[in-house]
Order: C-alpha cells, then sequence, then structure tokens
C-alpha cells in the first residue's frame, strides 16, 4: 500500500523543519516546498521570512532530511493580495488590518496548496500550532494548538471544510519547548533559531516607516477630538495610532487621554477619558463558519478580539450578509476595526470574521 503524500510548507524555521522530520518518522511520502514572497527593494535578506538565507537553509534541511524541494515563485499573488489589498489598503480605509489572516486563506492554502494537489500529495502540513479533529460526520474541526502561548487557531479561522481536509498540523499537539528538543534529537540546525514575532514584509521595520515608503498618503495629519467634536490638537496620520493607545498623543489634558475611535471620513482621531475605552459589542463581517454554515440560532461562545487577547465570554448572533453580532458579557478596551473577532467552544474554532465596528 502506497504511503500518503505530504507538501509541508517550510520557511527555515524550527516548526516546519521539525514538521518534516517528524512526518517522515511517521511514515509518509514527504515533500519540501518553499514560497519565494515578495521583499521590499534592497530588503531582501531582512525579511522575517523566505530570504535568501532561509531558503538555503530549508534547501540543506531538505538534503538532509533526503526529500525531494521545490521553490514557488508568490511574490506577485503576495503583493497584490496581502501587501497591497490587505495590509495598505486597510490602513487607508483607517482601520488595522492582520495579513495573516489572507496569506493563510489565500497564499498558503490557497496557492501553496494548489501546486500540492497538482504534484499529486494528498496533505499540506505546516509548522503551525493548532490540531484538527474529524468528527463522524466527516466534518474536520479545528482545536487550539496545545500549547497555550502558541496557539495559533486564531490565524487559521479562515479556512474551509475543504482546505482543512487536506491540511496537517504534525507540531500542534506539542510545545514549542518539545518542538526544540525534537529538533536537537533530529540533528537539525535551526534547534536554537529564534522565532519571527513582525510581519515579514516589514523586514524588522516600522510598519508607519513601511506605508510612508509605499502609501504616503495613508498617513495625513488631521485634527485629534474629544467626544464632543471639540479639536485638541492634530495626529500625524490614523495608521500612527491605535484603539486604547495613551501615550505618544502629544496633547495636555487634566487626565491621561486614550484613543477612543478613529474617523477615516473626516481623518480625524478621537480620544478621551479611560472610563469611555469599554465596548460591549461589535459587528464583524465576511465571516467564515469552519463547519461550511452558520448557527441557526444566537450561541454562547468564547470570542478573542486580536491574536493575543484573552478570551472573553459573548453572545453571537448571526446576520444576513455573513455577518455577525457579538455582545460581551463585559466592556472590552481594545475592540478594532480590522482585526478578527474569532468564536470558540472551549478547544474548537468555531470561525470568525473581520471586525467593522464596536457599538459606538
Amino acid at each position: 500500500m502506497t504511503s500518503p503524500t505530504v507538501v509541508v510548507a517550510m520557511s527555515g524555521g524550527v516548526d516546519s523543519s521539525v514538521s518534516v522530520a517528524l512526518l517522515k518518522e511517521q511514515g509518509y511520502r514527504v515533500i519540501g516546498m518553499m514560497l519565494r514572497l515578495w521583499s521590499e527593494t534592497g530588503k531582501e535578506n531582512e525579511n522575517r521570512c523566505c530570504t535568501v538565507d532561509a531558503m538555503n537553509t530549508a534547501r540543506y534541511i531538505a538534503g538532509q532530511l533526503d526529500i525531494p524541494f521545490y521553490a514557488i515563485d508568490a511574490r506577485q499573488t503576495f503583493y497584490e493580495r496581502i501587501v497591497v489589498r490587505t495590509f495598505i489598503d486597510g490602513y487607508a480605509q483607517g482601520v488595522t488590518p492582520n495579513p495573516c489572516l489572507q496569506c493563510n486563506r489565500h497564499i498558503r492554502f490557497g496557492l501553496l496548496l494548489q501546486h500540492a494537489l497538482a504534484l499529486g500529495a494528498d496533505y499540506l502540513a505546516t509548522g503551525h500550532y493548532a490540531r484538527l479533529e474529524h468528527a463522524s460526520d466527516g466534518k474536520v474541526r479545528l482545536l487550539r494548538g496545545l500549547d497555550d502561548h502558541k496557539d495559533q487557531s486564531y490565524v487559521l479561522h479562515v479556512l474551509n471544510q475543504e482546505q482543512l481536509q487536506h491540511a496537517l498540523f504534525p507540531v500542534g499537539g506539542i510545545s514549542k519547548s518539545e518542538v526544540r528538543a525534537l529538533a536537537q534529537r533530529f540533528n537539525l540546525p535551526v534547534a536554537r533559531r529564534p522565532d519571527s514575532q513582525d510581519l515579514c514584509f516589514l523586514a524588522g521595520d516600522d510598519y508607519r516607516n513601511f506605508l510612508q515608503r509605499h502609501a504616503p498618503h495613508v498617513s495625513v495629519p488631521g485634527p485629534i477630538v474629544n467626544i464632543h467634536g471639540e479639536v485638541l490638537g492634530e495626529h500625524s496620520g490614523l495608521p500612527h495610532y491605535t484603539i486604547g493607545q495613551r501615550k505618544g498623543l502629544g496633547i495636555a489634558a487634566p487626565q491621561a487621554l486614550y484613543v477612543l475611535a478613529k474617523d477615516p471620513a473626516r481623518n480625524a482621531l478621537i480620544v478621551g477619558y479611560r472610563e469611555a475605552l469599554g465596548r460591549t459589542a461589535l459587528l464583524a463581517e465576511n465571516v467564515n463558519w469552519i463547519a461550511g454554515q452558520a448557527p441557526s440560532a444566537p450561541r454562547r461562545a468564547l470570542v478573542k478580539i486580536r491574536y493575543k487577547a484573552r478570551d472573553a465570554w459573548g453572545t453571537v448572533t448571526p446576520l444576513e450578509g455573513n455577518r455577525v453580532h457579538v455582545r460581551f458579557d463585559e466592556p472590552l478596551r481594545d475592540i478594532t476595526p480590522g482585526q478578527a473577532a474569532v468564536f470558540y467552544e472551549g478547544e474548537v474554532c468555531l470561525g470568525g470574521g473581520i471586525i467593522t465596528k464596536s457599538d459606538a
């Protein structure tokens, strides 16, 4: 009987490298594949992933583990779908985008999965910290990674059943420390390689500098106003601020002021006192329900409004047009349009959507 074939999305990092070694050990026929993503001219060796050095490392590890290795040129698709459409356009609309969501949907489990299937592979594996469970009804459920500190189900909530049927997450059931120990056991040269934290295409730079170089039109100065519409000062561009920010506003007040909201139509930054920060509800659109259909009635769920945010209890009500309304039990301070609201039932990720606005 022929062993299943799996393409592993390699990055030259420890998680994907250990994924290759584990799958080979488990008897899969493994193929390594790496995406060449867009980089700013002159910064090709500074990106957080997909540098020439990372490509060479991935190729070396593929040779060490005796698997085929392919490099796929995804620069144009990545630039058009991620850098421009998601990142720059998001900030131009006054929201704070999360490009990793669209990268997983369109690049890893879109373009890369297509290449994997074209090679005759049964699965695409990545080094994400998440788990899969195959239910008796044939559906695949997405579960949180076993390591709470590394769980990445939040950025995988965009995947549908067809994509999940072909997905594998080999390190999702172990901790990061165990992954590094396995890298040492397999004698991989990346055992101590540090994790990347920033968006890969920023090359370690501040996102505001990136926007200034590539889209100066999105950082136009404008008024800082309070909730009554009174002008208190001038901001340097809406993308330079985040909801809940206190420092760096450049205005004096009897009490500390916080960013409450952004008004792109007026190019205004709205500020107020701390007690005005809390919001008890949000609207989200482009919702993906991992089971394939929305619940028929409102349901209680744990909701995460940012990748590193704590879970918050709320009631999720499906609306027409692939939208939801979420009402929280307690006010949250940093509901941010452009980020995702992701819903959980215990360990199971139900799905999520992009926040469009809060209740104020």
